[in-house]
């Protein structure tokens, strides 16, 4: 991972947009912001993706980030609101292709598991853990905020450090740890 880096988290939503900036200098990870975008003083859903589309290009030019961490939509009961997830989820990720950020996606249980160490926290362990990480002096107020700052941290920690591959010494030990690949 380049030792000089800034990663924009985004918690896509249709009401409440959460997105969170980390600063990465060597081994070190500093906030830079965080914060929401209220949307649901919206009522047409294509505003909300306009001011989603629009909202993310001013962060883009004014932090200038390297990559962009996105949390994935859960698969829900309603159908309809994952629908609009994904597209509130397409208007952040088109701002960023429009400014050649490179983006990377994580499930929400994966960016829960590499904060806390547990893939079904919840969103105050989430917040807490990213406190100590971070030195935030005050909780934040928003609970979407955090969950964008905790997929860029998500992924700073999946970049720093990467999983490591099974190591085989000959073919039959390749065959016993790796069954699916033969």
């Amino acid at each position: 991972m380049k030792h000089d880096k800034i990663i924009l988290g985004i918690d896509p939503g249709t009401k409440t947009l959460g997105y969170g900036i980390i600063h990465v200098k060597g081994k070190e990870v500093a906030l830079l912001t965080i914060g929401v975008i209220e949307l649901s003083k919206y009522s047409n859903h294509f505003v909300k993706l306009k001011k989603i589309f629009e909202r993310v290009l001013v962060l883009i030019d004014e932090f200038h980030p390297d990559e962009l961490a996105i949390e994935a939509p859960f698969y829900g009961r309603n159908i309809q609101s994952m629908l609009k997830l994904g597209r509130a989820q397409g208007a952040a990720i088109a701002a960023a292709l429009f400014r050649s950020v490179p983006i990377f996606e994580y499930a929400p249980t994966k960016i829960k598991l590499a904060i806390t160490g547990n893939g079904r926290a919840s969103k105050e362990q989430v917040a807490g853990m990213l406190q100590n990480i971070l030195n935030i002096k005050e909780k934040p107020e928003c609970f979407d905020a955090t969950d964008g700052l905790a997929a860029a941290v998500c992924h700073y920690f999946q970049k720093e450090n990467p999983p490591t591959r099974k190591q085989c010494t000959t073919w039959e030990d390749f065959i016993k740890k790796n069954p699916d690949r033969i």
